[in-house]
């Protein structure tokens, strides 16, 4: 099984506790499998098993010692958090935006009530998950706190959209909790599944959510919510940092390009570095905007290429 089936797999596993008679009301159930499926890439569970994969040891099979089911819902995991923060940056108070990803959103669909319950209920069922992964008691620890740094307070995704309530925040700093916050703690747990050293792929995870965080400025400055399949011109609607306002429209590809480059850098030696590399062509594959792409076609070939060689 690949890792798109087996990441579905594992969110139908997820999703399966929630809907067993009488365990959860019927309509909070629907919510919480329509802000799941069908879903977008799912870009950060699936870097935590091509990084998984990429630092697996020979002699431990394809996957090291933790089985594929018990990665796949570590990786679940992820995604249920990511759904979680779309489900709520969706609502009125926050971006009051009626589609994603291409069809209504939560609250759109089932009222503004449910859809807070609906963020917060995948929010606990991803802790569930972790905590019932089949994993040693000593690694289940790390991967606690790996997961809460990436979506709390201190510099994680909600400190992410907490700063868009400030009056005054640097891009940089709203975007690595925003964005790369999550990407950092993909790349970690993916290593600490395989034993693997954490330190440098935190690196090279940060360097990739940065990457999407930019990319996303530019789609939402240039694109339409055709292509997007959600609401374009948001941030500035909001007012929120955005790195085509902060940088103009040059200055942010400058940055998306210079943040590709530092990914590269940042990639560590692993016994399987094509795992990893598949999943960046596909990451950049999906970065830059319809308007760029038509005059850059291509545009992640230099990253692919540095990657191979």
């Amino acid at each position: 099984m690949g890792i798109p089936e087996r990441i579905e797999a594992a969110l139908e596993r997820g999703l399966s506790f929630c809907e067993m008679p009488s365990s959860c009301p019927p309509g909070l159930s629907a919510a919480m499998r329509h802000a799941v499926f069908p879903g977008g890439a799912r870009l950060r569970p699936s870097l935590v098993l091509s990084v998984a994969a990429a630092c697996a040891r020979d002699g431990d099979g394809d996957e090291g010692e933790i089985a594929e089911t018990a990665q796949a819902d570590v990786a679940a995991a992820i995604e249920l958090l990511h759904c979680a923060s779309l489900v709520h940056d969706d609502l009125p108070c926050f971006d009051d935006a009626a589609v994603r990803r291409g069809r209504p959103s939560v609250h759109a669909a089932f009222g503004q009530e449910l859809a807070v319950l609906t963020g917060d209920g995948l929010i606990v069922l991803a802790f569930d998950i972790l905590a019932q992964a089949d994993v040693p008691a000593s690694l289940l620890r790390s991967m606690l706190r790996t997961v809460a740094r990436g979506v709390g307070a201190q510099g994680g995704l909600v400190a992410g959209q907490a700063w868009e309530s400030e009056r005054t925040v640097g891009l940089r700093t709203y975007h690595k909790a925003k964005t790369a916050a999550l990407f950092q703690a993909g790349a970690r747990l993916g290593a600490e599944l395989s034993g693997a050293p954490v330190g440098p792929w935190a690196e090279f995870g940060a360097r990739l959510g940065e990457a999407y965080q930019v990319a996303d400025d530019l789609r939402d400055t240039l694109d339409d919510e055709a292509n997007l399949g959600k609401p374009a011109g948001q941030d500035a609607a909001h007012d929120r940092p955005n790195a085509c306002s902060v940088l103009g429209i040059n200055g942010a590809l400058d940055r998306l390009r210079a943040l590709l480059d530092q990914a590269v850098e940042a990639l560590p030696t692993c016994p399987h570095p094509e795992r990893v590399v598949a999943w960046v062509e596909g990451f950049g594959a999906r970065l830059y905007p319809r308007a760029v792409t038509a005059e850059e076609p291509s545009a992640n070939h230099n990253m692919v290429a540095d990657l191979r060689a």
